[in-house]
C-alpha cells in the first residue's frame, strides 16, 4: 500500500464500504470467483465483479431474513425479482464509474491514505491506523492492498462524481415549508363508534331477490380474472445436473487452477533495517534486547521512515537467504543481523500469518457447484441452434419435449401468477405479449436456462354464477346492510350535532383525543380517524367507516407546530434532506441510465448463475 496511507483521517465512505467487506461474504460459504467467472458484466470499460455481486445479494437477503426472522432460499429471492434488483443497482454505480473514468476524475494518494487509515476496521486497541491490522483484514476476505486499494478508489472516485453531478440539490423551500406543515399540524378530536346494540332499526333478513339485487350491483366482486393458459417446454441447467456433474479430472484441475487461493503459505509481515556492518547490525540488537530503543526508534534515529524498512507481507521466496531466520520464530520479534543482498539487516517479524490450506476434499462441494451449472449452461447454450432450428421447421412443443431434453409443463396464468416457470420474468415477458397464432419461440432465461410457449386458450375476465357464488353474495350483503344502518344512525347523530348537541348528549360512548399529528399514533384509536380529523372542519362532525365499522368524528381547531420548538425544526431539516436526497437520487438513476445506453452494458448470465449456486 502507498506508505502515505500512514496519514491519519476521516472518510465515510470508505467506512460503508468496509462494513460491506468485512460483513459480507464471512460465514457464508461463498469460495472465490476466478478465471473467467470474475466478473458478471461490466458498464463500457467498467466491471462488475463477481465478488461484489455476491456481497451485495447476501447483504439484502440477510436483510430479509432480519426482517421476517427466516431464512430466504435463493429460489425464493428469485421469485421477489431481487438478484435484478441488486444487479440493477450494482450495473447504476458501475455507469457513474465509467462517467469519472471516462471524464478522468480520481483521487490521490493523500485522499485514499486518508480514508483507509481512518477507518474503524484497521484501527489499533491503542488508537491509530494498524498496518498489521489492515494486511490480516484484506487477507481473511481474500484482498491484495493493490486490489483493495483500486477498489476503494474506485468508490471514493464515484462518490465525487456524484457529488459534481447532484451536490447542492436540494427542495424548494415552499414544498419543504408545506410538507413540514403537513406533518406537524396537530388536532385533538372526540369520536365514538356506532354499534349495533344502539340501531333503531335491526338488519333483517334478506331475499332472494335483495341478494340477486346486490350480486347484480356488484358483480366487480365477483369476477374471475381473465386466465391464459400455456403449453410450454423448457430446459435449465439443473434439469442437467446430473448429467454435467464434472468428473474428477475436471474437478482437480479447476482446482489446481485454483491452487494459490486453496493453498496460501505462511507469511509474515516484516520490517528491515539494514546496517553498515555486521558488527553495527550487532550492537543494535542488543540494545533491542535490552529494552534501551524500540525498532522505529531505531529507524528514526538513522534518519528512516517507517516506509524505508516496511517489506509488507510476504513469503519465504521474498526473501532469499534471510527466509530461514525471519521465518523461524513462533512469535513477532527482531531477528539478526541477517546476511542480505544489501548488507546485514535486522528484520523485526510484526505478525505471522498463517498458512491456509483448503484441501480438495473441502473445496470439491463449491467446485463440483459452479462446475455442474457452468457445464450445464454451456450445454443448453450448445443445444440452442439445434433447438431454434428445429422450431423454425415446424416441430411442435410435444416434438420437443419427445426429441431432445427439453421438459414439458402447463400452466394457467393470472395477471398475479409467479408460481414455477412463471418465477422467471422473461417467461411472464413472453407470456404477456403472447397470442394464440405465434409461434413458438426459443427464449432464454437468466439462469442460462431456455423455454418456448404457446398460448392455448384465453379465458376472459368474466362473472362467476350466482349460483356459485350465493354464499358469499349473503354474507357481503349482511355486511353491507349493517353498515349502510349504522351509517344512517351515524348521519342522525352528525345532524343533531349540527343543531348544537354533543355527542354524549345523545348517549354515545365518547373517547377524547388530544392533540394529535397528521401521521400519530395513538393507542386503541384507528388510524382512520387520525387523518379524517383533518379533512373534516373543526367543531363540524363527519362520519367514517373503517374496517367494517362506522364512527362519529369531532376534530378541534389546528395547533400549528411552533416554529422554534427543536422537535418542529427537526423535522423539517429531516424533510428537506429526504426531499433533497429523493430529487438527488433521480438525477443520479436517470444520468446512470443514459451512461449504461451509451457506453454499453454486458451481462454475463453463466457467471451469474454460478454465483447465486454457490449462495448457501
Amino acid at each position: 500500500m502507498s506508505t502515505k496511507l500512514r496519514t491519519h483521517g476521516k472518510g465515510a465512505v470508505v467506512w460503508i464500504l468496509l462494513g460491506v467487506l468485512v460483513l459480507g461474504l464471512g460465514g457464508f460459504g461463498i469460495s472465490n470467483f476466478s478465471g473467467g467467472m470474475r466478473t458478471i458484466g461490466s458498464v463500457g470499460g467498467t466491471e462488475v465483479t463477481s465478488q461484489d455481486y455476491a456481497r451485495a445479494l447476501r447483504q439484502q437477503l440477510n436483510q430479509i431474513q432480519q426482517q421476517t426472522g427466516r431464512a430466504v432460499t435463493m429460489e425464493q429471492a428469485k421469485a421477489f425479482g431481487l438478484p435484478q434488483q441488486v444487479q440493477a443497482q450494482l450495473f447504476s454505480d458501475a455507469a457513474l464509474s465509467e462517467a469519472a473514468r471516462r471524464l478522468g476524475l480520481s483521487v490521490g494518494d493523500a485522499e485514499l491514505a486518508r480514508q483507509i487509515t481512518a477507518a474503524p476496521a484497521f484501527q489499533s486497541p491503542a488508537g491509530g491506523f494498524d498496518r498489521n491490522a489492515y494486511r490480516m483484514a484484506l487477507r481473511q476476505e481474500g484482498f491484495t492492498e493493490p486490489d483493495f486499494e483500486a477498489m476503494v478508489r474506485a468508490d471514493i472516485a464515484r462518490s465525487l462524481f456524484r457529488g459534481i453531478l447532484v451536490g447542492g440539490t436540494s427542495a424548494p423551500e415552499a414544498e419543504v415549508d408545506t410538507y413540514a406543515a403537513y406533518v406537524t399540524d396537530k388536532r385533538p378530536f372526540a369520536f365514538a363508534e356506532i354499534a349495533e346494540a344502539q340501531l333503531t332499526t335491526k338488519p333483517a333478513q334478506p331475499t332472494d331477490a335483495d341478494l340477486q339485487s346486490f350480486y347484480t350491483d356488484h358483480q366487480d366482486a365477483y369476477q374471475q380474472p381473465e386466465t391464459r393458459d400455456f403449453s410450454y417446454v423448457w430446459l435449465t441447467p439443473e434439469m442437467l445436473a446430473d448429467e454435467a456433474a464434472p468428473d474428477d479430472a475436471m474437478l482437480h484441475a479447476a482446482y489446481q487452477a485454483r491452487l494459490a487461493q486453496y493453498q496460501q503459505p505462511e507469511h509474515r509481515l516484516v520490517d528491515r533495517l539494514v546496517f553498515e556492518s555486521d558488527d553495527a547490525g550487532r550492537a543494535a540488537k542488543a540494545d533491542l534486547d535490552a529494552g534501551k530503543i524500540t525498532f522505529t526508534a531505531l529507524a528514526k534515529s538513522r534518519g528512516l521512515d517507517l516506509k524505508d524498512i516496511d517489506l509488507g507481507e510476504v513469503g519465504r521466496d521474498d526473501l532469499g537467504a534471510a527466509a530461514d531466520a525471519v521465518f523461524a520464530p513462533t512469535a513477532p520479534g527482531v531477528v539478526g543481523p541477517v546476511e542480505t543482498d544489501l548488507g546485514p539487516a535486522l528484520f523485526s517479524v510484526n505478525g505471522i500469518i498463517p498458512a491456509q490450506t483448503t484441501s480438495f476434499e473441502d473445496a470439491k462441494p463449491d467446485l463440483v457447484a459452479a462446475a455442474t451449472l457452468e457445464n450445464a449452461a454451456k450445454t443448453i447454450k450448445a443445444m440452442t441452434p439445434d433447438l431454434e432450428d428445429k422450431l423454425a421447421s415446424g416441430a411442435t412443443l410435444d416434438d420437443l419435449a419427445k426429441d431432445t431434453k427439453m421438459q414439458a409443463g402447463t400452466i394457467a396464468m393470472t395477471a398475479d401468477t409467479k408460481e414455477g416457470i412463471a418465477a422467471y420474468p422473461a417467461f411472464r415477458d413472453a407470456a404477456a405479449k403472447a397470442t394464440t397464432s405465434d409461434f413458438p419461440e426459443l427464449v432464454t432465461l437468466d439462469d442460462g436456462g431456455v423455454f418456448a410457449l404457446h398460448l392455448d386458450k384465453v379465458e376472459p375476465a368474466a362473472v362467476l354464477p350466482f349460483d356459485k357464488v350465493r354464499e358469499r353474495v349473503a354474507a357481503d350483503w349482511a355486511a353491507a346492510e349493517l353498515t349502510r344502518l349504522k351509517t344512517e344512525r351515524a348521519k342522525a347523530v352528525v345532524a343533531a350535532v349540527a343543531a348544537g348537541k354533543s355527542l354524549a348528549d345523545q348517549g354515545l360512548a365518547v373517547t377524547e383525543v388530544p392533540a394529535t399529528e397528521r401521521g400519530g399514533f395513538v393507542e386503541n384509536v384507528p388510524a382512520a380517524l387520525i387523518g379524517a380529523a383533518f379533512d373534516v372542519a373543526p367543531g363540524s362532525a363527519d362520519t367514517v367507516a373503517t374496517d367494517g365499522k362506522v364512527y362519529v368524528l369531532v376534530p378541534g381547531p389546528t395547533e400549528a407546530a411552533d416554529p422554534n420548538d427543536p422537535d418542529a425544526a427537526q423535522i423539517r431539516d429531516k424533510l428537506a434532506a429526504r426531499l433533497g436526497q429523493a430529487i438527488a437520487n433521480d438525477i443520479g438513476t436517470y444520468y446512470a441510465a443514459t451512461v449504461e445506453q451509451e457506453a454499453g452494458v454486458r451481462l454475463d448470465s453463466t457467471a451469474v448463475t454460478a454465483v447465486q449456486a454457490q449462495m448457501h
